[in-house]
């Protein structure tokens, strides 16, 4: 009789692996039925991310002082996962004003995976490892694993490259924190449960997941001075939706018309930002941009 290979032992054990007591039925269930059991599943995910607010908290403080200091975020993953990380890092850009540099993304696979499965990509731990080395990984650098299940090889290997430059480490599960082994700077450990239907992470931790994402970049980018109020002011207008979101929020912050908030921003060269202190503190395109540069950023700090 053959004994089963260490893999099967280990998945039979995660949380990600396991049944659903409450989704046995569901392929006897109606459209509606269906929707119904997804939809009450889902509803776990946000209390299961506010659990892990603390340890959001920790990982937002070491990207912002990382991107302070020149030093990039780059999320490593394999299938959803590295598909999330890549997800946010685009968006970052015309979002905030912020380099491609300064958040990338790394899928097990490479390009093709982003489009199309490549499973086995993430079964080789040297192939993480690889990949971060090609990106030149330096130390004031930060690198975020992301794996629902913990285990994945790829970023595991990735994580064993951060002993040799010694930059920071973050991660992203859904496996509980009291058997995490991982030598990394903050764990975010986002318990979910077992999926509606086993083993397709790409269900309640890959939304776990992308709110952790969407967190930690976020409010990073508040820390960085890219919002005023609640506003973006660092978009690029980059798109024909950007430019029109740009005109808005000058006339909504400075009460200006559309034309007028037109000509604003053409004198500030475009940028929502400038043309914020501009018009507030009524001064020049170059007085604005030096308000800007002694206040880190910060339209409140340039306007004081």
């Amino acid at each position: 009789m053959t004994a089963p290979p260490p893999l099967f032992e280990e998945l039979q054990s995660l949380v990600t692996e396991q049944r659903n007591p409450r989704s046995m039925n569901i392929d006897n269930a109606s459209v509606e039925e269906i929707l119904t059991i997804i939809n009450t599943e889902d509803h776990l995910v946000p209390q299961a991310v506010k659990e892990q607010l603390p340890y959001i908290a920790k990982a937002v403080e070491i990207v912002t002082s990382a991107l302070e200091g020149g030093g990039r975020l780059i999320y490593i993953g394999a299938g959803t996962s590295g598909r999330l990380g890549i997800l946010d890092a685009s968006e970052c850009p015309p979002t905030f004003g912020s380099s491609p540099e300064d958040i990338q993304g790394i899928i097990a696979g490479g390009k093709e995976a982003v489009f199309r499965s490549q499973e086995g990509a993430e079964d080789v731990a040297s192939d993480g490892a690889e990949a971060l080395r090609e990106r030149g990984l330096q130390a004031n650098d930060v690198v975020c694993g992301i794996a629902a299940s913990r285990r994945t090889p790829f970023v595991i290997g990735a994580m064993e490259k951060k002993k040799k430059t010694g930059c920071k480490t973050l991660f992203i599960t859904c496996h509980p924190r009291s058997t995490f082994a991982l030598d990394v700077d903050v764990a975010i450990c986002v318990v979910v449960g077992p999926e509606v239907i086993m083993g397709s992470t790409r269900m309640k931790s890959g939304t776990a997941q992308k709110l952790v994402l969407n967190m930690i970049t976020t409010a990073s980018m508040i820390r960085l001075g890219k919002v005023y109020q609640n506003m973006m002011v660092d978009l690029q207008m980059t798109a024909e939706k950007l430019t029109q979101r740009s005109r808005r929020t000058v006339m909504t912050v400075t009460g200006l018309n559309y034309e007028e908030a037109t000509k604003a921003l053409k004198a500030a060269d475009g940028h929502v930002k400038t043309a914020l202190v501009m018009i507030l503190g009524d001064v020049s395109k170059e007085e604005a941009l030096e308000r800007l540069e002694k206040s880190n950023g910060f339209v409140r700090g340039a306007l004081e």
